[in-house]
């Protein structure tokens, strides 16, 4: 990945500078030959008006000036100097030898265009140097008189390498900067791709057992940080989680070890009495028959508290309060039986957000504990409370109560009160899940006057 990173920034950045270095190279191709033709052009100029005495009253001094003149320019500027007069017979060249002097240039287009009052510029292959020019031909004018006229050429490969030097300037820019492209982007992707290989180790070591393991949250980009705690979040919840099922499994198996073994030994009784005491055999099948209830019993309470740890459900808008009334009606023939009151009183309705189902299961638990350990002739109150954001679940009863410590532990799996009969102590624990499912918690408090308060807060919708 690294390397892949290295590639793509280094790519980018060429393609950047292609894309902005071609047309740059025409254009200061362009710039330079434009710079000088406009120096030969005023030049040119320059020069025509110093010959204008010479062609207009040739002599030999006149003419000795200009062609000393013309030398010195060729020596310091590298262009070739023809002044030429008005019919295009060369009076003046540049040329170490005066050969050319006395030629007709006439024929030539550039002097042609000159004499004919006019500008001309442009490149042309000499077949006399066997090389390419770029020329510049301009009139001398003596009033409206055009007397003759100066051709400056001047060889084109000059303007090549000066373009050339230019250009090989930027490209050691340009490769200069793509190689710093992929310095920079080797040590941000060694920084990114270190960080994600620290992260997969730590990954790694995680899957392999090492339940402790964490990344480090502190260091890299914001996205690899985030990444990290992502990551911690993850193997704290997992940590969490085998932790919750492997006391879940011990605590399990104890429970369900006494019951197996206590019909385990019941049936082995009852089958050595089944000949010779039947009615002992029949009391031992009862009793059998008690303790496969009680297992099937803690069976189902841990079926549902896996269910509720799941927190698969989603919460839904649910009146507690008609809820609460209905639970207290459903109960009511029992607790008339057991000679206990039930009665509800509170708000005529308050919504709240719960998982499903959840609100009956908790009170049918606190119902049926306050229940079991109820005196005849006291009262259970269902109370239901709406306090701003919060929706209070309330079960009194008048019985014997709990110690602070128990009600602090009553939430544990499995635990039961001394004074509770049966049972299969997971009852308030489902509880407690299916209060945290919705996001509310669930609580045991001592009464003044005796009982107990036991109550769940739900968030309200």
């Amino acid at each position: 990945m690294k390397w892949r990173l290295v590639a793509a920034l280094i790519a980018t950045t060429l393609l950047v500078i292609l894309v902005q270095d071609i047309p740059l190279s025409y254009y200061i191709q362009g710039v330079q030959r434009d710079r000088i033709i406009t120096g030969l052009e005023r030049d040119a100029f320059v020069l025509a008006g110093r010959s204008e005495e010479a062609l207009e009253s040739p002599s030999d001094e006149n003419t000795a000036v200009i062609t000393e003149v013309a030398k010195r320019y060729q020596a310091s500027s590298g262009a070739r100097v023809i002044v030429v007069d008005a019919k295009g017979i060369a009076v003046v060249t540049s040329d170490a030898d005066d050969s050319k002097v006395g030629a007709s240039y006439f024929s030539r287009p550039e002097i042609g265009t000159a004499l004919s009052g006019e500008i001309a510029s442009g490149t042309r292959y000499s077949q006399t140097l066997q090389q390419e020019l770029l020329y510049v031909s301009v009139p001398v004018f003596s009033g409206s008189r055009i007397l003759g006229a100066v051709r400056l050429t001047y060889p084109a490969q000059v303007v090549d390498d000066a373009v050339a030097t230019q250009l090989r300037q930027l490209w050691v820019v340009a490769l200069t900067t793509v190689l710093l492209a992929g310095v920079v982007g080797y040590v941000v992707a060694a920084g990114v791709t270190r960080r994600l290989k620290m992260l997969r180790a730590s990954t790694e070591r995680l899957a392999d057992g090492h339940l402790d393991e964490r990344a480090d949250e502190g260091a890299g980009a914001s996205e690899l940080r985030s990444l990290s705690r992502s990551f911690n979040v993850m193997a704290e919840r997992l940590d969490g989680l085998i932790a919750q099922q492997r006391s879940f499994a011990a605590d399990a198996s104890h429970q369900l070890r006494t019951p197996l073994t206590a019909l385990r030994l019941k049936l082995e009784r009852a089958r050595d009495l089944i000949h010779t005491d039947p009615d002992g055999a029949a009391g031992r099948l009862a009793a059998a028959e008690s303790e496969a209830d009680r297992l099937g019993t803690i069976i189902e309470g841990l079926l549902l508290l896996s269910r509720t740890e799941a927190k698969s459900a989603v919460a839904v808008p649910v009146d507690v309060a008609a809820a609460a009334r209905a639970r207290v009606d459903h109960w009511l023939p029992l607790s008339d039986e057991s000679g206990v009151a039930i009665r509800y009183e509170g708000a005529t309705q308050a919504v709240a957000s719960v998982v499903p189902t959840a609100t009956e299961q908790i009170l049918d638990n606190f119902i049926d504990n306050a229940l079991s350990v109820s005196p005849r002739g006291t009262t259970i109150v269902v109370r239901v409370e709406s306090r701003g954001d919060r929706v209070a679940l309330h079960v009194l009863d008048q019985g014997p109560g709990l110690s602070l410590e128990d009600c602090a532990r009553a939430f544990d799996r499995f635990w039961r009160a001394s004074s509770q009969v049966g049972g299969s102590g997971l009852g308030l624990a489902i509880v407690a899940q299916l209060a945290e499912a919705s996001g509310g918690s669930a609580k045991l408090e001592p009464r003044p006057g005796g009982g107990l308060d036991a109550s769940v807060l739900f968030p309200a919708d």
